[in-house]
């Protein structure tokens, strides 16, 4: 989930405006962990992670 879409429970405003401090620290933890699996749900990771074995798969029956 992205922070743009989270709802601050110390203000009740947008995490991505940053109108408190704990809004502002939320939002700069946020951005540091930001890589790119980490915006992946997890249905995504499953289906990617399918993908990659069956290539696998495919890639060892070739060769065999």
């Amino acid at each position: 989930m992205t922070y743009d879409r989270l709802v601050c429970a110390n203000c009740a405003a947008p995490v991505s405006e940053g109108r408190c401090p704990v809004c502002r620290a939320n939002r700069e933890r946020l951005q540091q962990e930001n890589n790119f699996l980490a915006g992946l749900n997890p249905m995504a990771l499953i289906a990617l992670l399918a993908v990659l074995i069956a290539a696998v798969a495919l890639l060892a029956h070739q060769t065999a």
